[in-house]
């Protein structure tokens, strides 16, 4: 399986997130993800929740990388963020109607896997995707989920 790694360097602005939507779009586009794809639009949602952390939380600039795999096939799909700031991410909780405090959870919530390792003088954060195989059942993906029918309100 071929693996495309494309990566974005971000100012410490937060005007850098839209930007960074505008690009992982395109990327994913380009590598056979469609727009339509449930898959993009996490993957898109993903991408603006780190990316803020980044430009928010550390004043620092910072560098996204996405690892796409090639063909359409069944495969994982790898965000990064790096940035230069050693100071962890600290998971929170918002209670009620804060504004702030859901980027870690959402990404906990929406990716498969995800975590964070210190590289250099700062860290990165990584999360990761698994693409389903074109034309496979959710129910086949997913199969304790079967019963169970949900609403994204």
């Amino acid at each position: 399986m071929q693996v495309l790694q494309v990566q974005l360097e971000i100012r410490p602005d937060p005007a850098e997130v839209g930007r960074a939507r505008r690009w992982a779009r395109s990327r994913l586009a380009g590598s056979g993800i469609g727009a339509d794809e449930p898959l993009a639009e996490t993957l898109i949602l993903l991408v603006s929740e780190l990316v803020t952390n980044a430009v928010v939380h550390t004043g620092c600039p910072a560098v996204l990388r996405l690892s796409l795999p090639g063909g359409g096939e069944a495969a994982t799909v790898r965000l990064e963020v790096a940035d230069s700031s050693a100071r962890p991410p600290v998971p929170r909780h918002a209670e009620g109607d804060e504004t702030n405090g859901r980027g870690l959870e959402l990404v906990d919530g929406l990716a498969d896997r995800w975590g964070w390792m210190p590289e250099g003088a700062g860290k990165r954060i990584w999360c990761e995707v698994d693409r389903c195989a074109p034309g496979a059942s959710p129910r086949a993906v997913y199969p304790a989920y079967e019963d169970f029918a949900y609403e994204a309100v």
